[in-house]
């Protein structure tokens, strides 16, 4: 007996019976039968082909969307700058030590970084833009740490390297990745430079490199 099965091929002699239900086709079947469930198949959609004295339905699946991801491992050829800032050296200096090894840990050649001082964070976005348009890189990493005081000079040097780095990136179409840490006192700012938190200047590197690959290899 013929069965109704996703993914198989019915061959139907009658061209009406085409959109009739599987019950009208095969009424020997029972509901339990005739019922899928959308957990455990994929969606089908079934097409008519052949001529009108024999058709035939194919039930196949659909096709799920492409995906695309950078790689940490593919990183040969891939440049990098590190825009750092002096100010706050005691944690910038951590955050650049963990961006350094990681790029060496994930194989990236000491050759293809490059490195930049700059006084603090607040200059860090026109010099990532600039490096950015040089076309010589393929991800910025920028570094910094924005510690709270008693005025309101924090917020404005937060909020100007967060939105500066973010435009470097749109104007110059090349990734670049905030690694400015904004930190209410020094211990919060250690803590995330090498301390109890982690290297958020390792991390900020991890960001670059998958970066710069789905750019590079999907993107470009």
């Amino acid at each position: 007996m013929a069965s109704f099965t996703a993914g198989c091929k019915l061959s139907l002699l009658r061209p009406s019976l085409a959109s009739s239900s599987p019950q009208h086709l095969f009424p020997s079947l029972n509901r339990a039968a005739l019922s899928f469930s959308s957990t455990s198949l994929p969606s089908i959609s079934l097409v008519s082909t052949g001529n009108l004295r024999s058709r035939s339905i194919v039930a196949s699946a659909a096709v799920g969307p492409k995906l695309l991801l950078g790689s940490l491992t593919s990183t040969q050829g891939l440049k990098f700058a590190v825009v750092v800032a002096r100010f706050n050296g005691i944690v910038t200096n951590l955050l650049l030590e963990g961006a350094l090894e990681t790029f060496r840990r994930y194989s990236v050649k000491e050759e293809d970084v490059t490195v930049v001082s700059v006084p603090g964070s607040f200059e860090i976005p026109v010099v990532a833009q600039k490096l950015g348009k040089t076309g010589a890189y393929d991800a910025i990493l920028c570094i910094g740490a924005v510690i709270r005081g008693d005025t309101t000079h924090y917020d404005a040097v937060a909020n100007s390297a967060a939105s500066g780095v973010l435009s470097a990136g749109l104007s110059s179409g090349v990734p670049c990745i905030f690694g400015v840490l904004t930190c209410d006192d020094m211990d919060q700012a250690l803590n995330r430079a090498g301390g109890k938190s982690g290297n958020k200047g390792a991390e900020a590197a991890l960001t670059a490199i998958e970066m710069a690959s789905l750019c590079k290899h999907h993107l470009s």
